[in-house]
């Protein structure tokens, strides 16, 4: 078992999270625990009045929200008791037991997971010290109910890089369709959970396949002198739409210093799936004698793998980034190798596309002009493959295509003789 605790200053930004995956479908309430009332009749304003009555008591404590999540190994399957007696146990070794809160079931992920949300005001007014929470009473109960109930062990571990728990597959943010901080945070949460990235660009590369970006400011910002970092929703042409919303304001805090943590462990578990991403990129290339960046980019998209070429204001392209959704590995071109940076794939890329005949296992050439005897350009390539021809005739020096003309010998005439 795996236990995360994230402490807040809004409860009912807690509540509302939840809450509204249950009307999406994705969890259920699973226990409400000193609330004095059925499952069933617990309204969201009771819930939140509940809280409320506490935080209030001591409205000095800004931080008095706590977020609790429980997460499960792929292969356990615990039935809702199970999970009841988990968080109960859990609540009340952890210190917690008599304070109210409710226990969420979610079904967003690849795993089972709880999501339980209280408060750390107690009814005297006092606050429950939650520094080191986590290093102390939770870890040691986490390891005592592994035991007793069970459960695969963590060994202080995450589950998700020794067992394989996966995070939910991130779905394409649209604006208008959810709210925007709600749409932003599943795109984020399942990014930075799954992909791995090595660079705040790479992040980008992998969150604009869902329409969200991650900007720090202009460089001469306070903002981005300050380290800060907003997301912000994309529409379809890749302009930033909607409100950003602060990095420090989502689930997890995924700030500029928290991702940059990421970024050497990244690195190593990257790596295995390097070769697979080159092997892909030389299978499409393998297909063509030329083809064009838009085949290009296709055909890799077939192969789950989005390319992002980078271009400054001007128009030049500095770069380009591989986004492999099989593997959930990011990829700058530079770092699979020089043969596949942003300068050495532009090379091999023309304006129209020459493809292989099946069967035929010549190289690929790079900008190749020659046109193979067994090609048959359709009607519409027909136009640009003559337009090459002729820009290769007048590129070669002349005396290359001068026709030869054999010198005929001149016939001596006979003198006649007088």
């Amino acid at each position: 078992m795996v236990v995360r605790i994230v402490s807040g200053k809004s409860i009912r930004g807690l509540l509302n999270y939840n809450e509204r995956k249950v009307d999406a479908g994705q969890a259920e309430l699973l226990m409400a625990s000193r609330f004095g009332s059925e499952l069933d009749d617990l309204g969201f304003n009771e819930k939140l009045n509940r809280f409320e009555h506490l935080t209030d008591l001591n409205s000095r404590v800004k931080t008095n929200a706590l977020h609790i999540m429980l997460n499960f190994a792929p292969e356990e399957n615990p039935a809702d008791e199970l999970l009841q007696q988990v968080a109960a146990t859990y609540m009340e070794r952890i210190g917690f037991g008599e304070q109210p809160y409710l226990v969420y079931r979610h079904h967003d992920a690849a795993h089972s997971h709880l999501h339980i949300v209280t408060t750390n005001i107690q009814p005297d007014g006092k606050r429950i010290a939650v520094h080191n929470l986590g290093r102390t009473l939770s870890e040691q109960t986490r390891k005592e109910l592994e035991v007793e109930l069970g459960l695969v062990k963590a060994d202080g571990r995450q589950l998700k890089n020794i067992l394989g728990i996966k995070a939910a597959e991130p779905e394409i943010a649209q604006y208008g369709r959810t709210p925007t901080k709600r749409a932003i945070a599943n795109v984020v949460t399942a990014v930075t959970q799954s992909y791995r990235f090595t660079s705040l660009a790479e992040l980008n590369a992998a969150l604009q396949q869902f329409n969200v970006l991650a900007d720090r400011g202009p460089e001469d910002s306070a903002m981005y002198e300050r380290q800060g970092l907003v997301y912000s929703l994309l529409d379809k042409q890749g302009q930033r739409i909607g409100i950003p919303i602060k990095a420090s304001a989502l689930p997890y805090q995924p700030t500029l210093k928290n991702l940059e943590k990421l970024y050497a462990p990244n690195k190593q578990k990257r790596e295995p799936k390097k070769a697979q991403l080159q092997k892909t990129i030389d299978q499409v290339f393998g297909k063509y004698h030329q083809l064009s960046k838009a085949t290009f980019i296709k055909d890799l998209a077939k192969r789950q793998v989005s390319v992002v070429f980078r271009q400054n204001e001007q128009g030049f392209t500095y770069g380009v980034t591989f986004v492999d959704h099989r593997n959930k590995t990011v990829f700058n071109g530079s770092d699979l190798g020089k043969e596949y940076s942003a300068k050495a794939s532009l090379e091999k890329l023309a304006t129209y596309d020459h493809p292989k005949q099946p069967g035929q296992q010549h190289s690929f050439q790079p900008n190749d002009k020659q046109m193979p005897e067994a090609l048959e350009p359709s009607t519409g390539q027909t136009e640009s493959l003559t337009g090459q021809l002729i820009k290769d005739l007048l590129g070669r020096g002349a005396q290359d295509f001068m026709p030869i003309i054999p010198q005929q010998k001149r016939k001596k005439k006979k003198r006649k003789t007088l």
